[in-house]
């Protein structure tokens, strides 16, 4: 889909940051719809085929990571936080809730449509191949990982995460390497991040599998995919 057809939207209460933020988007091609309640833009996400969501942290209603938790329910679209808090913890939090970039006020317009082209490219190119091992189903077309005949409820990191797994069982990946495998901008995510997202990958997979732990641990170096699930 071009540029120009690709629908952002843009969820901040402040009107002189949302008006540059619309602004940026429209000189860059894109077409921004703006909001200034959560509330309003689940309404959005409800009807329209938004390519994009950039998130203030704090809305009147609620905040923006609430949102963020309600809109992983039902959508995986990219989400990048705005938010005037740029403490490890916020970022923490941001990251294991999906979200697939940072930026804290104030900020360039230019450097968030940036980051926004790079989300989009990533998400638009190749992704893992559709092999994988017994017990296991990868639609790499439609994002969907399945395990023991389940369909796994992942949010966009925990994909990115289980995919690079899955494309090369056995293989121990560094911590590092998971990063650069499911973030955009590996140098903001945090070590913790990744070993948070695993847990979570955990729990859900123990749900199609209660008695299977596909995923090891190996201490000071990473994890691995087991071959035989």
């Amino acid at each position: 889909m071009p540029p120009s057809r690709q629908i952002i939207l843009v969820v901040e209460d402040e009107a002189v940051i949302a008006e540059t933020i619309v602004y940026a988007l429209q000189t860059e091609g894109f077409t921004p719809v703006w909001k200034t309640t959560g509330r309003e833009a689940l309404a959005v996400l409800a009807k329209e085929p938004v390519a994009f969501v950039v998130l203030d942290v704090g809305l009147p209603d609620m905040s923006g990571f609430d949102l963020c938790r309600e809109l992983r329910k039902r959508h995986a679209v990219p989400v990048i936080f705005l938010t005037a808090r740029s403490g490890e913890v916020d970022k923490v939090v941001g990251l294991e809730l999906g979200a697939d970039d940072y930026l804290a006020k104030p900020f360039s317009p230019r450097e968030l449509t940036a980051r926004i082209r790079a989300v989009l490219r990533r998400s638009n190119g190749p992704t893992a191949p559709a092999a994988a091992p017994a017990g296991w189903t990868h639609d790499a077309a439609k994002c969907r990982i399945s395990f023991r005949g389940k369909t796994l409820d992942l949010t966009r990191n925990e994909y990115r995460l289980l995919g690079a797994l899955l494309a090369a069982p056995g293989r121990v990946f560094s911590r590092e390497q998971l990063m650069t495998a499911a973030w955009d901008d590996p140098g903001a995510s945090l070590d913790r991040t990744v070993d948070a997202h695993i847990k979570t990958l955990r729990a859900k997979l123990r749900t199609a599998g209660p008695d299977a732990d596909p995923i090891v641990t190996h201490r000071g170096l990473g994890y691995a995919l087991r071959e035989d699930t």
